[in-house]
């Protein structure tokens, strides 16, 4: 029922002052004199803000081209467009203008009214998704979709190409609209979060727009086709949805009046009339203009209108003379050979080439976040605004610059390592008072400090990343020495020393190799992972002091890697450990050692709502970033023993890391591992809830299977197999390709976006319903598990591991 309330006593002169259409209460029959107009709704804020379901099925933006290593409207693509959308469960989520974390707006459905029904396209249909433009074996070449909602009882039917137009700040929707009813009703709701949140809006409504602002930030949604009613108001109180609860829209508000909150928009078309025929599909053009003034959004939205649908989408697929995706795609001089190595054709590799690009911001060239999306986000309150996964995080950044360069773009990784020195610490932060050369946690992607702990794997990674760039003559030795000075050396003077930390919270001294966290950004101490890392650049460090002529910090690194490298063992392998049972011998490398004795009963922080456990019970895959690196050889003895926990059954659910999954019509089963044991980063095991639902972290939470392990798993066994086969065998490889490969394919969504975390069946799901080994409400598509992907098909087509270090970190290997 609609909520009552008195009649706002809003002037008449309000509406006239906006150049509103009087409305609010059912239009005058035709001739007689209008209505005075209630324009203003009511029960402002409304209800309180949430993010949308981030399970993406898609995310798009336009591809643009640099010019001089920047993005520029002078470049050969033209204007800039600054907008990316995301899609989950049939309908538009997430969509971002400005920088890439800034969204505005939440969400953007059709509610479909008729005789006796209300329906959502999100809850009352069923959903399928595909790519626009593909080529001749079905691969995806553009982020173009098409989404097909069908009402479950045949009623009518929904298409949406959506895409954005790359010449202006606008994202344009296609619809095709089909009745098997007479009368039956599309009308469009948007919920808004303008400037990043969903508490501060303003709307109004005129017989042929809608638009919302906060802060500087403007949104106007125009259609081609006429709107037959508008309403603007506050979400569970006056918005279009619960208008629309009892099948007609009665509410006509103009404005949600000076009071901000959270607000809704509707648009309603005309009533599909069937006159005597089966079916009847009209269309709607819908274009959302973004900009910093009204006049700026509404521009946007009239251009792209304005040059159609045919030209837009062209023009973003990069087809005929237009410059777009489909010319990024033949770019990448990588794809030939990788494709040979994947089990679908290649559709989930050029997928994952056009996802980790899109992924990148627009002001801040090389900026590359780490997912599209905030995980579990519509548990996530958006009252205040915040980036969830659209950051930098050097690890992931890194991860994702090294995938761009194995596909052969060499452009984006190039510009990305540039960016780097943007988040590192030094004197430019005001905030630091403390020593320099570490990478910060996590920014946005203006360099805006976020998080402020030190996790040494990000400090090593940017000189892995540049020693890899000048490997691979993407930067000249007058380039990488002049990085040396300026970025370089810093960070591998703090892996030899460290220092003192003194920014925001953190407060603290930092001694090598001990990390303050590690790659879970929970834990301080000695860590496989982290240490692999670390050696890792101080070799690579090592190598760029020796062309920069530096060869006292040469020796300096090189000595120090030699120390770590031979201490791993002794801080991180434990052969007194809690695992004994059948085929574990209790000798396995562990998650992360906080003192100098491994086989002490130390416990570790509690974390994620899990009470902290002696660190010989807790078990994780960072030892096989020894072997990924050239650290350790595949074949030594603690690598060898680690492997049997690291792939135990015989361990209780809370502390196993690997499980089998199955999947409906494929042969065989597929193998996948969570983070570590007592993981605590995921649904909870009672009723389902998605990480901190409660509004508190909870013992109950589970972290769930992360795909990319396959893929670090993958890269291990090919490692194995070349110390066993100089040349991989064609039998070998059919075995890798189809256990590995094939597995992340399999996890990939209908949209062939790559999740976070998979559902591995371990306790209720009552709350999400998810299938085995499907994607979960975490952070999807996650880069760094679209860049593990393409990484493998790289290494695979290679026979050698891309990012592997050996010819540097060879010496470190035990005899």
């Amino acid at each position: 029922m609609k909520p009552l309330f008195k009649p706002s006593l809003i002037a008449v002169t309000l509406a006239s002052a906006l150049g509103l259409a009087g409305c609010g209460e059912k239009s005058s029959a035709p001739g007689t004199a209008a209505t005075p107009a209630i324009t203003a709704a009511p029960g402002a804020p409304g209800a309180p803000s949430t993010w949308a379901y981030a399970g993406k099925t898609g995310i798009g933006s336009s591809y643009e081209a640099y010019k001089d290593l920047a993005y520029s409207d002078e470049a050969a693509t033209g204007k800039v467009s600054k907008v990316w959308f995301s899609l989950a469960q049939g309908i538009i989520t997430e969509t971002m203008f400005g920088l890439i974390h800034e969204a505005q707006i939440k969400d953007m459905q059709f509610v479909v009214t008729g005789k006796g029904f209300v329906d959502t396209e999100q809850h009352d249909t069923v959903s399928t998704i595909d790519y626009l433009y593909k080529d001749d074996a079905g691969r995806p070449l553009s982020l173009a979709y098409k989404i097909v909602n069908k009402d479950k009882e045949g009623k009518y039917s929904i298409e949406k190409h959506i895409f954005t137009d790359p010449s202006e700040n606008t994202l344009f929707v296609k619809t095709y609209f089909t009745a098997y009813e007479d009368g039956i009703t599309a009308n469009l709701v948007v919920n808004p979060h303008v400037n990043n949140n969903g508490s501060n809006d303003m709307a109004i409504a005129t017989k042929d727009s809608l638009s919302a602002e906060d802060s500087g930030s403007y949104l106007t949604v125009l259609s081609d086709a006429d709107f037959a009613k508008t309403s603007v108001g506050f979400i569970g109180e006056s918005d279009g949805l619960t208008d629309l609860k009892d099948g007609t829209m009665d509410w006509q508000y103009q404005t949600t009046g000076e009071v901000t909150g959270n607000v809704g928009l509707t648009a309603q078309f005309a009533p599909v009339a069937l006159n005597g025929k089966e079916s009847v599909t009209v269309e709607y053009d819908i274009a959302v203009g973004f900009g910093h003034s009204k006049a700026d959004s509404e521009s946007a939205a009239k251009a792209s209108l304005k040059r159609g649908y045919t030209d837009v989408l062209a023009h973003y697929n990069g087809e005929g003379e237009h410059l777009g995706w489909e010319d990024y795609l033949a770019s990448l001089s990588g794809l030939p050979a990788m494709t040979e190595m994947t089990t679908d054709n290649g559709k989930l590799l050029y997928t994952s080439a056009l996802v980790l690009k899109a992924q990148e911001d627009k002001t801040h060239a090389g900026a590359l976040i780490a997912s599209l999306s905030n995980p579990w986000g519509d548990a996530v309150s958006a009252e205040k605004g915040h980036t969830g996964y659209k950051a930098v995080w050097p690890r992931d950044f890194y991860q994702c610059a090294m995938a761009l360069l194995a596909l052969g773009d060499e452009e984006t990784p190039l510009v990305s390592f540039n960016y780097l020195e943007k988040v590192q610490v030094s004197d430019k932060f005001k905030e630091n008072k403390g020593d320099g050369g570490w990478f910060l946690q996590k920014t946005h992607v203006d360099g805006t400090i976020e998080w402020v702990g030190v996790q040494l794997d990000q400090t090593a990674m940017p000189i892995m990343l540049g020693w890899k760039l000048w490997q691979n003559k993407v930067l000249s030795d007058e380039q990488l020495v002049a990085w040396y000075n300026k970025m370089l050396k810093p960070a591998a003077d703090f892996l030899v020393k460290g220092g003192t930390v003194n920014i925001d919270w953190n407060n603290t001294k930092i001694t090598p190799p001990m990390t303050q966290q590690e790659r879970w950004e929970e834990q301080s101490g000695h860590s496989p992972s982290t240490t692999a890392a670390i050696i890792t650049g101080l070799a690579a460090a090592a190598d760029i002091a020796k062309l920069a002529g530096d060869k006292v910090s040469a020796e300096l690194y090189e000595q120090t890697a030699t120390k770590y490298a031979g201490d791993i063992e002794k801080l991180m392998f434990t052969d007194k450990g809690a695992f004994t049972q059948g085929d574990d011998n209790g000798r396995y490398y562990i998650r992360i050692n906080k003192d100098k004795d491994v086989n002490d009963s130390e416990k570790l922080n509690d974390n994620n709502g899990k009470p902290g456990l002696d660190k010989k019970s807790i078990v994780d895959g960072g030892f096989l970033e020894l072997v990924r690196y050239g650290v350790r050889s595949a074949d030594d003895t603690a690598v060898l023993d680690s492997l049997v926990e690291y792939d135990s059954q015989n361990i209780e659910d809370n502390l196993r890391v690997k499980y089998n999954f199955t999947f409906d019509g494929v042969e065989g089963t597929f193998p996948g591992w969570r983070r570590y044991g007592n993981d605590g980063y995921g649904e909870d095991i009672i009723k389902g809830r998605g990480y901190h639902a409660t509004g508190q972290n909870i013992e109950a939470q589970r972290g769930r299977v992360w795909p990319f392990f396959t893929g670090e798993r993958g890269h291990y066994e090919l490692a194995a197999a070349k110390l066993k086969e100089q040349q991989v065998s064609s039998p070998t490889m059919d075995k890798l390709r189809n256990t590995y490969v094939r597995t992340m394919e399999l996890f990939a969504n209908e949209g062939m976006m790559l999740p976070e975390q998979v559902w591995d069946g371990v306790g209720s799901n009552e709350k999400y319903g998810y299938k085995l080994g499907q994607g979960t409400n975490g952070a999807t598509p996650l880069a760094w598990t679209h860049a593990e992907y393409v990484k493998l098909l790289r290494s695979y087509a290679d026979q050698q591991v891309w990012d592997n270090y050996s010819e540097l970190t060879d010496q470190f290997k035990r005899k």
